[in-house]
């Protein structure tokens, strides 16, 4: 895609704000016209800078009342265990992020339960049967300071 500018910038803010906003409101936002703002909009998701749309959800008000953390060290780095490694994660419902990381674990989960029991059953039935795992570290969260899915576009962008 071609270089994000400013106005680009200003759509995408206000979508990650709210995916809901129409194409009038949005224009009217941006004191653009509506044609304007459809083209650009339209290009944003086939250029692939969006990638979609969904709805935010409370996480302790559908019974996810643990989040968790969890470095894993693996012990096997070829491709086919890597390969494997990351299928099993990406078929877990449970892991919402996993992240190939530096350092002295090899993956970085984020992980939902319901309570601490549904948690160890998920450690005991998926994240110890994953293969060449070596070492399973939880951090349990106390308190989120702050959650966003939102991106700094316009810092990102810069002038």
């Amino acid at each position: 895609m071609s270089q994000i500018d400013k106005v680009d910038a200003k759509i995408i803010g206000h979508l990650q704000a709210d995916g809901r906003l129409s194409n009038s409101k949005l224009a009217e936002r941006l004191s653009i016209s509506e044609a304007t703002c459809w083209r650009r909009h339209k290009r944003l998701e086939e250029s692939g800078v969006i990638e979609g749309y969904q709805a935010n959800l409370n996480r302790r008000a559908i019974g996810g009342s643990v989040l968790a953390f969890v470095q894993i060290t693996c012990t096997q780095h070829d491709e086919a265990a890597t390969a494997e490694f990351e299928r099993l994660i990406q078929q877990s419902s449970r892991v919402l992020a996993c992240h190939n990381t530096t350092g002295e674990a090899d993956f970085l989960l984020q992980v939902v339960a319901r309570d601490l029991d549904d948690y160890s059953h998920f450690v005991e039935r998926v994240l110890r049967q994953l293969p060449g795992v070596s070492s399973i570290r939880s951090n349990l969260s106390l308190r989120e300071v702050k959650v966003t899915n939102q991106l700094p576009v316009e810092e990102l962008v810069g002038d």
